[in-house]
Parts: structure tokens; sequence; C-alpha cells
């Protein structure tokens, strides 16, 4: 039998946020969606009760220069360890996956060039992030401190999942950051930023969050980075998938193109994740925004 998913929205009766959870396959039957708030201690006591995982996924991802530091780093610390308290109080609790982020590997000042092979071991530097005001990466890393201290302390059995920039389909009415930036470079943008990201599919990051809980060896951190790529070589593969589209073909600098390094794929792949093929994410994710109505073409 398929297992019962208790989930936590702040508001069950927004059907903005809850319409495409409740249309999903065997919603109806095995969905429940419990009112719950990150920064309310207790509030995830009556979720997490009688459960066997817990998956703590979300956190504020804002990444414009108007957001404060309060706004995402107590979101974020406060409502991980809100979660986490709540775990620790129950017994059927056999594991906790807890979604971090690249922010929390690759942010500590070392040259990210091409022999660079970034992997599990690394930590960003919050010092680092504080100097530069990079409050979304400071977020992160203070949260999964904070969570590896608490699990220790309290004996729960954690594993932290690292995804680099998200796409692919999108299931909610609206679309994330990640995906705005690829919407962005095909709805009207002049140019191009000289940036590398670190893509990877949201089917991948899904598949990844199951095998955390079911793969009894899992542990640790498992950094979930399927393709480093130049937007410009994205923007390219775009081209061939779509030649009417208008694509930017010019950098907004003049300098030469950002390196890329390598991140380590060797621990995701012993979870038995296999990495979706870049060109496969970017059509989907392309094709997701036209049937929901972004993009007319």
């Amino acid at each position: 039998m398929d297992s019962a998913v208790k989930a936590s929205v702040r508001d069950p009766n927004d059907s903005k946020k809850t319409e495409h959870l409740l249309a999903l396959d065997g919603a109806k039957e095995r969905l429940h969606l419990v009112k719950a708030n990150l920064m309310e201690e207790g509030s995830f006591d009556a979720l997490v009760n009688g459960c066997e995982g817990a998956f703590h996924t979300a956190s504020p991802v804002l990444l414009s220069d108007t957001v404060t530091k309060a706004e995402l780093i107590d979101p974020a610390v406060k409502g991980t360890l809100n979660v986490l308290r709540s775990c620790a109080k129950v017994r059927s609790i056999k594991r906790v996956v807890l979604t971090s982020s690249m922010a929390a590997v690759v942010y500590n000042g070392k040259p990210l060039t091409a022999d660079v092979i970034v992997d599990e071991t690394w930590f960003a530097d919050p010092v680092y992030c504080e100097e530069l005001k990079l409050w979304y990466m400071l977020s992160k890393i203070l949260a999964e401190k904070t969570a590896w201290e608490f699990a220790k302390e309290k004996q729960i059995d954690m594993v932290t999942l690292l995804p680099g920039y998200v796409i692919g389909p999108v299931l909610p009415p609206t679309f994330s950051e990640s995906v705005e930036m690829i919407w962005n470079q095909i709805n009207g943008a002049q140019t191009f930023p000289n940036m590398v990201y670190r893509y990877v599919d949201v089917r991948d990051v899904a598949l990844a969050h199951v095998q955390a809980f079911e793969v009894a060896s899992a542990s640790g951190r498992y950094c979930l980075v399927g393709h480093v790529v130049h937007i410009s070589q994205a923007l390219n593969i775009l081209r061939q998938l779509y030649p009417t589209l208008s694509i930017p073909e010019k950098c907004e600098d003049d300098k030469p193109p950002m390196p890329k390094c390598q991140v380590s794929t060797e621990k995701a792949t012993s979870l038995g994740i296999n990495f979706t093929p870049f060109k496969v994410t970017l059509r989907d994710t392309v094709e997701s925004l036209k049937e929901k109505g972004f993009l007319n073409f």
C-alpha cells in the first residue's frame, strides 16, 4: 500500500497554494494538508506525530537586494529548529531529510576554476557571506549548521540534500526564482549575465529526497548538481530547441566567460540518482512554462 503523506501549509484554505497539490494522482486518498507555521514552536507536533520520516524542504528563497537579513535568517534557522524539535518528541520518526542548498557549500571565497572539484566536504563560510551581505546563502549555512548540532544532541538520524539551481517542469501556479532566471532570458532579455549555474532537475531532487529516506545506508550530506553550465551554453541549447524564440546573444559585460568548476556526483550516484540530461530539463522547463501560459510562442 502507498504511504499516506501529511504536508504542512500556512493556510489550508488558500486554494492558490493547495489546488495543484490536491490535484496530484492519489492525493484524494493519501494527502492530508495540515496547518502549520515555521515560526511557531510546537506547530509541527501534530504533523509529525505517527510519521516514519520527516522532510523539511521549505525555507524562503529571496534573492533580491532589498531583502533584509532577518527576513531570511529567522525562518530558515528558527523554522528548521521548530521542525526538528517536533521530530525529537516523536518515537516513530526514523529519519529526517533536510533540504539545504549548494549555497551552504560553495560560498567560502575559494576560487571555482575548472580544475576544482566541489564535494560534500566543502562548507560555505558564514563570515564571507556576512561581509558580502549574501543573506540567502548565510541563511542556508546557519540553518544546516544548527540542524546538525541539534540532530547530534538529540540523536536524530538526519540526511541533508544540497541542490543547486533547481529547474524543470513547474508544478504550482507560480514559478520559483531559479526558473524565473530561464524565463527572463527567453522573454525579452537583451543580454545574458556572465554567470555559471549549478543546475539540477526538480525530478532528480524529488527522487533524491525519497532515496535519502528509503536507502538505509544514506548518511551525511549529498550535493545534487547534474550540470555545471555557463548561461550562454544553456541559451545555445534553447536556440537549437526553439529557433523562433528571441534569445539574447550578447553578454552583459566584456569580461572572459566565468570559469566552471566541477561538482562531484559520486555520493548522489550512490543514492541511485542518474541526473536527467540537461537538454531534457531545459526543454521540459520551457514546455511547462508554455503550458501554464507564462510563455506564448
